[in-house]
């Protein structure tokens, strides 16, 4: 079975071929940074993560484009928003950009979420940006108007093709002084006329002004992937009117096809309401991190079809957890094993087939449109056939044990970033597993000098922290 994915832009699955065999490009619209990232952040990036892990494991050579977007990013009254941030905390706009930058990926960082191959700023495109609007404007695409630089809505035949939406319906909401620059309601900015207070501004061939939000996307994401690449991501929130501009901007200049698929991930609701900092159901990362394991989160996302809406609560999060805990224990249980001295030689023919067929499981579930909620539950299932094997009286042979946590660490490890044997927390977590090893050796100390107050007092703190001790006949082993 090959590579399948859900195009948003014709409406159906297809068979996935890149323009190039065997290397694959893919642009994943960024963050806004003007404040700290939140579960929705989360949810997306997590998911093309993970869809960028598969592809490589699966032989791939790609390379990944995530933008930051630190101007022109306006609010529905027309501010900026970095301009909010900044105003907000009495910093410069330029230092809200820098702190929550840094954020955002201290953030991913401690999800595992592996750093995009480039992060182009806008700020530092702002040349690209007006040698396209440039462009546009020789091609009879836009047009200027007061200083300002508008895309001609009339002139690109296929404008709506990918939202669905009728012209008409496209310039609701504009605000009347902008309605009045324009040629068409329809028409959108390419280029803003910038106000002589409004900080954000560069020198144009039309004045002082700055980028609107679509252009970015489309000057970067062709800049450094070619006039059309392979997948384009984002989120489906963004499909009107962000992913509708890029599209007709990008051809329109061009005179190619912009992406050949859009691979767009599903809205996420907290308790079943949009998430909002009016309504107080703001849920930040940074917040969520210091109560949850960064596995736990990512288990939580890859639990659902990456296209699905997702709905946040501390009840699911918490189910996720323990789902967390019991996907990863029979993982940590090998892992223990291997430490044990003087294991059996050697390695069960017969669980090789076992292996393989959860592998071919594994991938077919991954080659369904990334159906990460199908390949854990076929980890799951091979979870209760290593657990038979673990808790059977004869002793579980070296090379097996090895197999197994191969298997473990190739696929939830290296490709779903649930366990942190191979994720970016694989420090953390071999640091956390060397200290509760310490602790289970001055307890097996204590024991022997029949100070079992200790004993149990070290069971017990451990116990506390989430850390389960279970005593056998090759030594003692534990499981969070």
């Amino acid at each position: 079975m090959s590579l399948v994915v859900y195009n948003t832009l014709t409406r159906k699955k297809e068979e996935f071929k890149p323009l190039v065999e065997g290397r694959v490009r893919i642009y994943v619209c960024g963050p806004t940074v003007y404040d700290y990232s939140h579960i929705g952040h989360a949810k997306t990036y997590v998911a093309f993560d993970t869809l960028v892990r598969y592809l490589r494991w699966s032989g791939y050579n790609v390379r990944y484009v995530q933008n930051i977007t630190d101007v022109g990013h306006l609010l529905d009254s027309g501010e900026d928003r970095i301009l909010k941030g900044a105003a907000r905390e009495r910093i410069e706009p330029m230092e809200i950009v820098e702190r929550y930058t840094r954020a955002y990926f201290d953030d991913m960082d401690a999800l595992g979420v592996q750093r995009p191959d480039i992060s182009p700023r806008a700020s530092a495109h702002i040349p690209e940006q007006i040698e396209m609007i440039k462009t546009l404007i020789a091609g009879g695409h836009a047009y200027e108007s007061n200083g300002s630089v508008y895309f001609a809505v009339a002139s690109y035949t296929d404008y709506g093709r990918f939202s669905g939406r009728k012209v008409e319906e496209m310039a609701e909401g504009t605000r009347k002084p902008v309605l009045e620059e324009k040629r068409n309601a329809e028409d959108f900015a390419l280029w803003k006329k910038a106000a002589p207070e409004h900080i954000l501004r560069w020198s144009s061939p039309w004045g002082w002004g700055f980028p609107g939000w679509h252009i970015e996307c489309s000057a970067m994401s062709t800049k450094y992937l070619g006039d059309t690449f392979d997948i384009h991501g984002g989120g489906v929130d963004n499909i009107f009117p962000h992913n509708e501009c890029e599209i007709a901007q990008a051809e329109a200049a061009t005179g190619k096809p912009f992406a050949n698929y859009w691979l767009l991930t599903g809205s996420l609701t907290v308790d079943g309401v949009k998430m909002s900092k009016s309504l107080g159901n703001f849920v930040t990362l940074r917040d969520l991190l210091k109560k949850h394991r960064p596995e736990a989160l990512r288990f939580f996302v890859l639990s659902g079809n990456y296209r699905s809406p997702i709905d946040f609560s501390d009840e699911a999060l918490e189910a996720a957890a323990k789902g967390w805990a019991r996907l990863a224990a029979p993982a940590q249980a090998v892992r223990e094993r291997l430490r044990s001295p003087n294991l059996p030689q050697g390695a069960d023919e017969g669980l090789a087939g076992v292996i393989a067929e959860a592998r071919a499981a594994f991938v077919a579930a991954m080659d369904d449109d990334f159906n990460s909620a199908a390949a854990l539950a076929g980890l799951f299932e091979f979870n209760k056939i290593v657990n038979t094997l673990l808790n059977a009286e004869a002793s579980v042979a070296q090379g097996t044990l090895q197999a197994i946590g191969a298997f473990y660490g190739e696929t939830a490890g290296q490709v779903l970033g649930v366990l942190s044997g191979q994720s970016a927390t694989a420090a953390n977590a071999d640091r956390e597993a060397g200290l509760i090893r310490l602790l289970i050796e001055l307890r097996a100390e204590a024991r022997k000098r029949k100070d079992f107050a200790t004993g149990d007092a070290i069971r017990n703190r451990l116990a506390a922290l989430g850390v389960a001790l279970e005593d056998g006949k090759e030594g003692t082993s534990w499981k969070l």
